[in-house]
């Protein structure tokens, strides 16, 4: 572990002497147990449970390992869901308590764990901490706990990240992300083209919207609008550095030296994953999209000329937005043209619902819900997690549907957490920005491309949580390890 640079909190005092086994009978005994598995089940059981042991080693030996595969497990592990003691779990809850645990019995092997001091925690305990009071009041602990849990998840996570995870295997979490992210979009390309997927997300008779893993497109675009920028980043920055090394050999020996497969990789990489955005067919995710690589582009180009970057980039959206949709296909400018609705915040309760104005309406009636539930209980909302509960109460006639939640995460939080949970989230999310701003401003041009890349996933979160709430099947988790990451790469520049 190679954390040095990071002011600690120890907690050594308090841990009595701990004697561990010794490590090859350890790993001797989980080896039996596996093989002896594998010869009394199922081959596929088998098989699977030989592939956990041998994850289960490795994240015991390397806790970092565990990171890695987390960050592949987010997307994919909703896909076979588990029981335990009556507890729906799945594959990626596994991999966070293991890896947390990991950390934990290595503290105590050591018998100091090291808790880094980090930007971030206090918000989050802000944060994490109105949650709770707010659930005091809530009609639902039952629904309430699981949503105040995803942001302890997050704390717990972004800490251990941070604490754990080398900084000279930060790519190897980087490539986590991005696979990841690329075997989720490939897979809704393949929806896409083959109608494989729910009647109501067929397109023109022909496609299908993507929605990967993730039940809907929304969720599925918001996944990936958190990775695109990551990729595109990092794309510019193995080609400018590539080529600064070529015009200066010797210019990049204080950063990371990107190789030759680098370049084909990552630009496939971001094109892929650009494409599974598109294919969900989201209206905000693409809008958010827009905004994030615009944003990615600017972190880049900062000193070249970033004001006609600006320029050309405001006119064409004014250009596709709201002028000239009829150089785009009909099926795409019609599908943008809705974004008008939602600028113009229509009487929901006195427009008439067609087919085609159907998913705007039923969002403003939402949104409507939550502003009635957060002018009802202003301070504290209706409790974390109980906007379904609670919905019947402050619905528009016409929208019986809950959803689970008001369609926009700002919404949501101000009508289940009140304005004080609203203000911690921004607080929040403000201090998540103001961390991947720092991180572009690194003479470390590596550094420099993932902060722009996380800034971007930042930015079109910011955006596409107003016509949606992205933090679902463990999407959140994604924040944590991009958090954290950001914090390990800028551990040197951490003061106490």
């Amino acid at each position: 572990m190679n954390m040095q640079h990071f002011p600690r909190t120890s907690l050594a005092a308090k841990l009595p002497p701990f004697q561990a086994p010794p490590a090859p009978v350890f790993l001797v005994g989980l080896l039996l147990v596996c093989a002896v598995s594998i010869t009394l089940l199922p081959l596929t059981m088998g098989i699977a449970l030989l592939a956990a042991g041998a994850i289960t080693i490795a994240v015991l030996i390397r806790p970092w390992v565990g990171l890695v595969a987390l960050a592949i497990a987010i997307p994919w592990a909703a896909a076979w869901p588990l029981s335990v003691a009556g507890v729906a779990l799945d594959g990626t809850d596994l991999l966070l308590v293991l890896t947390v645990a990991a950390w934990l019995a290595q503290g105590v092997v050591r018998r100091r764990i090291v808790v880094p001091r980090l930007p971030l925690i206090v918000p989050l305990l802000l944060f994490a901490g109105i949650q709770a009071v707010a659930l005091v009041g809530a009609e639902s602990y039952r629904e309430g706990l699981p949503e105040l849990l995803k942001w302890v998840q997050v704390l717990v996570l972004y800490v251990v990240v941070a604490a754990v995870l080398p900084k000279e295997r930060a790519g190897w979490l980087v490539a986590g992300l991005l696979l990841a992210a690329v075997s989720q979009a490939v897979f809704g390309v393949y929806q896409f083209l083959n109608q494989t997927g729910p009647d109501e997300f067929v397109l023109m008779g022909r496609f299908l919207r993507a929605y990967g893993t993730f039940r809907q497109p929304n969720p599925f675009a918001g996944y990936l609008g958190l990775a695109a920028p990551l990729a595109v980043s990092l794309a510019i920055w193995v080609w400018s550095a590539t080529m600064a090394t070529r015009r200066e050999p010797g210019r990049l020996a204080i950063d990371v030296v990107p190789r030759s497969w680098q370049q084909i990789a990552l630009p496939l990489a971001s094109v892929v994953i650009c494409l599974g955005v598109l294919v969900s067919w989201s209206r905000g995710a693409w809008l958010a999209l827009a905004a994030a690589l615009l944003v990615v582009f600017l972190a880049h180009a900062r000193r070249a000329a970033p004001a006609l970057i600006v320029a050309a980039a405001a006119l064409a959206w004014i250009l596709v937005i709201f002028g000239l949709t009829d150089l785009l296909p009909a099926s795409i400018s019609a599908r943008i043209g809705d974004l008008g609705d939602y600028i113009g915040l229509v009487d929901v309760a006195r427009t008439e619902v067609t087919d085609a104005s159907f998913s705007v309406i039923e969002r403003l009636a939402h949104w409507q819900a939550a502003i009635n539930m957060w002018t009802d209980h202003p301070w504290l909302g209706v409790g974390p997690g109980n906007y379904a509960t609670v919905y019947e109460l402050y619905r528009l006639p016409r929208w019986q549907d809950a959803l689970g939640h008001a369609h926009n995460v700002y919404l949501n939080i101000a009508g289940e957490s009140g304005v004080l949970g609203l203000l911690g989230y921004l607080l929040l999310w403000a201090a998540g920005i103001w961390q991947a701003l720092r991180s572009t401003a690194s003479n470390r041009r590596f550094v420099a491309a993932v902060g722009a890349g996380v800034l971007g996933g930042l930015v079109h979160a910011t955006v596409h949580n107003v016509f949606d709430n992205l933090w679902v099947q463990h999407i959140y988790l994604v924040l944590a390890l991009m958090f954290g990451l950001l914090a390990v790469l800028n551990s040197d520049e951490i003061k106490s």
